[in-house]
């Protein structure tokens, strides 16, 4: 097993090379035109430069800063609200239609507002990450909740955890992780793509979205190129150590890990 899994890891690496090989072949030999198709060398050369210059590190923390702002608000509401709206039926009832009104809309078209509200700043960036990432952690929570087999409770209320606190801390909640967890992780990953659109649109000064426009109006396509590879690898980083962390930490249960 150990080894088969080996040879799959190796298998990806040789993916990645073939189409390295692939694009520069396509790039320097058929299309023969940087600013339609870059090579992989001149993006090699762009990266080098743009690291010594410094710019792609402020960058970077940039767009770090405004996610974290989003994703965490949209944590501390969406969670709480999801929890509600699955534990109580008349709250869920009271809540829903503003819900159901809101999350259609996409997250892009609140950029006006965002900027009106709080300016060329990092709340502003944050502002449209969080209307992105909070419906989908809300959805998946409420789902959780409302899908904790009733057994359950019943079971917990006859050993005598009978207050709402506790059967929610440990019955509903455990019971609902996997869900909620998932919904984090969609969050994560439509999240960073609402910071990208947010940046392209000019919600900040600066950051990963906002240089990849800047160097395309400047038609240095490989350096667009380098922040698009920047943009992938950091959005698969967060996938991976979430789900990781997770795994690790809270769902050892389903691999039947217990120590």
């Amino acid at each position: 097993m150990v080894q088969n899994k080996g040879k799959d890891r190796w298998l990806g690496v040789l993916a990645l090379v073939i189409a390295l090989v692939a694009w520069q072949i396509i790039a320097a030999y058929i299309i023969r035109y940087p600013f339609i198709l870059p090579a992989p060398t001149d993006v090699a050369t762009a990266f080098i430069s743009l690291l010594k210059s410094g710019k792609i590190l402020l960058d970077i923390e940039a767009s770090l800063v405004h996610f974290a702002i989003g994703l965490l608000a949209a944590l501390l509401i969406g969670i709480p609200l999801g929890i509600l709206m699955g534990w109580n039926r008349r709250f869920d009832a009271f809540i829903d239609p503003l819900i159901e009104l809101l999350r259609p809309i996409p997250p892009l078209a609140w950029i006006p507002f965002a900027i009106i509200w709080f300016g060329l700043t990092a709340w502003s960036a944050g502002f449209v990450i969080f209307i992105g990432a909070v419906f989908p952690i809300i959805l998946n929570t409420y789902s959780g909740f409302r899908g904790v087999p009733r057994v359950f409770v019943e079971a917990a209320r006859m050993l005598g955890c009978t207050r709402s606190r506790d059967l929610i801390r440990y019955i509903a909640f455990p019971a609902a992780l996997p869900s909620v967890a998932a919904g984090i992780r969609i969050a994560t990953g439509v999240g960073w793509m609402c910071l990208v659109a947010a940046e392209l649109f000019g919600v900040s000064n600066y950051g990963l979205g906002q240089k990849l426009w800047f160097y395309y109006n400047l038609h240095q396509m490989d350096a667009v190129v380098v922040y698009m590879i920047i943009l992938g690898l950091i959005g698969l980083a967060f996938d991976m150590i979430f789900r990781y962390w997770i795994d690790r930490h809270f769902l050892k249960w389903r691999t039947g890990e217990v120590a």
